[in-house]
């Protein structure tokens, strides 16, 4: 885990200095060692967390033997030294050990085909010295975040692994992005190509950018198929064991020390079992038991494994006090719950090692989330035609929503028309009264997945709803929370859930071994029962449950909220008077509004970090002195 951020200059003079106050901004994502190189053209800046090859010939920026090609690398990638060897019969040399310079010697020798190659995560930048040309290239899944605009005064390039590293750019124009609201108060996290701010795009995943002279292309070099070609169950289940443990044994590759995420459920529990760490790291909420804190069943694991489990119980004004930091770190509004424990769990992690593995991707993959699970209500009423139901849905639009009424609207919809991935937040009309006027102009969830739906017009419907998970919610959820709460804490987060290989195995899985009338993630569970204990494998997925729900039924709480909920800032966005409403039906338990509320307040305290505030960190940042030395390519 490290960071890069550069500025093509566009014949723009560009002092140092600047290239080095972008890099203070990501500096928590690698405090080991920093580096820039700085010429007419391109200004570019590394910040190591040194895991592979912790010598100094593994720093970066980075140039191959001609000086032509310059990189700046964020990621891993597992599988560095089988391309090297192959590199180095075809006569390339190397200065260090580290799956970075392979990566620049990959694309000196095969171009663009270097990303078929790459097994791993990663965002990295290639500047050809000689055609003045940058190469941008993000991993298949997205695990590493990676940023780009030309939104500048004087028409000056930026990129980089966070977006606050623009903000000391003296050229970057910082706008507020209308038209992102809309559909975060849906999705709950950033759902477009563009982000909360204007003009400031992430590059998709599984994609790469050639940039050259003020212009730019974005190609798509990979993405997840499907063959479900038929297996029996004892097939998959051996293909899916012989993929993870092979995944496992590539992600614990570290000259640091590694160790493994757990909570009580199966997919961080199955990597955990693979690995045997030394250590690993659980974390669940002061005074709640159960599914509030599952510190227990991790406990329970890692003596059963013999090894040691580390962990911390977060208070309610811990959880609170912490949110602007979280936010600030999150770059966009994030409502995901689950960003909060993840930040408290990455922080202890960081106490005792460098590297963590953790389960994210298992349910996208293999079929995890009970969204994919048809009740067997659904199954009767789905044997009535389909235009018959698609009639009574058209009805039902029009009466007063109830569990009935919502049962047969849902059931006269394709899945096009209701699923938008694991998160829904707001429906569009709550969403549309509650915001001002001239923040309504966003794209709705349907336009914003028409194109994702369309690759997969013709696969049955649990393949359309991974597919949406992996290209959506995964990107630009899961892995946003990842990246950023890990990184936070100066800590590389793996997924080997998320490696090609693993990939490769779960797409040949029929939908009924994946989402099974018994179970969901139905042949995962059976090939992790092979090494899991049995109530470890059948365990119910809860995944990061967070008693927010409670807390806001708290008057120190409610009022906390209250203010923010009626502020001068939230009265600019939202017709406060609207809020308070759902603020005090839940207050008062007359409705469950928990997730509206929180959806809310996330976004207005973001919105002051970066906007009324400066996009300082809310809290004290201390720079090691050596930042003053920064190493010059």
């Amino acid at each position: 885990m490290c960071g890069i951020v550069g500025l093509i200059h566009n014949d723009q003079y560009f002092e140092p200095s600047v290239i080095q106050e972008m890099m203070k901004k990501i500096h928590h994502r690698g405090p080991d060692n920093g580096g820039y190189y700085h010429d007419r053209e391109v200004s570019l800046g590394f910040r190591r967390l040194s895991i592979i090859d912790r010598t100094e010939n593994a720093n970066q920026p980075m140039f191959c033997e001609n000086k032509r090609f310059l990189l700046t690398f964020n990621g891993e990638i597992y599988n560095f030294n089988s391309i090297k060897d192959s590199l180095i019969e075809r006569g390339h040399q190397f200065q260090s050990h580290t799956d970075s310079e392979v990566v620049l010697h990959g694309y000196e020798e095969y171009g663009v085909e270097i990303l078929h190659k790459l097994r791993g995560m990663f965002a990295f930048a290639i500047w050809d010295k000689e055609q003045e040309e940058l190469f941008l290239a993000r991993d298949p899944f997205g695990i590493k975040p990676l940023y780009y605009s030309s939104n500048t005064k004087d028409g000056s390039f930026l990129f980089g692994s966070e977006i606050k590293s623009f903000l000391p750019c003296p050229s970057f124009v910082k706008e507020f992005n209308k038209e992102a609201l809309k559909p975060y108060l849906t999705f709950q996290y950033s759902a477009l190509e563009e982000t909360f701010f204007k003009r400031v795009y992430k590059l998709n995943p599984g994609h790469y950018m050639i940039y050259k002279k003020g212009s730019y292309q974005v190609h798509e070099y990979w993405d997840t198929t499907y063959t479900e070609t038929t297996l029996t169950l004892e097939k998959a289940v051996e293909e899916i064991k012989n993929a993870m443990k092979d995944s496992v044994s590539h992600h614990q590759m570290s000259d640091v020390k590694v160790g493994a995420f757990l909570s009580g459920g199966i997919d961080s529990s199955y990597v955990t079992t693979l690995m045997k760490p030394e250590n690993t790291f659980s974390v669940g909420f002061k005074d709640y038991k159960g599914m509030f804190n599952e510190t227990n069943l991790a406990e329970e694991l890692s003596e059963h494994l013999k090894i040691r489990n580390h962990r911390k119980l977060i208070s309610g004004e811990e959880f609170f006090e912490k949110i602007p930091a979280i936010q600030y770190h999150m770059d966009e509004p994030h409502a995901n719950l689950s960003s909060i424990p993840l930040y408290f769990l990455a922080g202890l992690a960081s106490q005792h090692v460098t590297v963590v593995l953790s389960g994210e991707g298992a349910d996208e993959l293999f079929g995890g989330y009970d969204w994919y699970q048809i009740s067997k209500k659904q199954q009767a009423y789905e044997k009535v035609p389909f235009p018959l139901r698609q009639f009574v849905s058209r009805i039902c639009e029009r009466l007063p929503k109830n569990q009935i009424t919502n049962f047969l609207l849902m059931g006269g919809k394709k899945v096009e028309e209701k699923f938008i991935g694991q998160a829904k937040v707001f429906s569009e009309e709550d969403a549309g009264n509650l915001m001002k006027p001239s923040y309504q102009g966003g794209k709705s969830a349907s336009n914003i997945l028409e194109k994702t739906y369309q690759k997969v017009r013709s696969a049955n419907d649990h393949t359309k709803m991974q597919y949406t998970d992996i290209h959506h919610w995964l990107p630009g959820d899961i892995l946003q929370k990842a990246d950023k709460m890990s990184s936070a804490h100066s800590l590389e987060l793996r997924v080997p859930f998320l490696d090609k290989q693993v990939m490769e195995t779960a797409s040949k899985l029929a939908p009924s071994l994946r989402v099974h009338p018994k179970d969901t993630k139905y042949a995962l569970r059976q090939a992790a029962k092979s090494v899991l204990p049995e109530e470890w494998a059948n365990r119910v997925k809860v995944g990061f449950p967070v008693p927010i729900r409670d807390w806001l039924r708290k008057q120190k709480y409610y009022e906390h909220v209250k203010e923010v909920l009626m502020s001068k800032t939230s009265a600019g966005f939202f017709h406060t008077e609207e809020l308070l409403k759902y603020l005090d039906a839940h207050y008062e338990n007359q409705e469950n509004y928990h997730r509206y509320i929180w959806t809310v307040y996330v976004f207005l305290i973001w919105y002051e970090v970066y906007f009324v505030n400066d996009g300082s960190p809310p809290y004290d940042l201390e720079i090691a002195e050596s930042e003053e030395t920064l190493a010059h390519a």
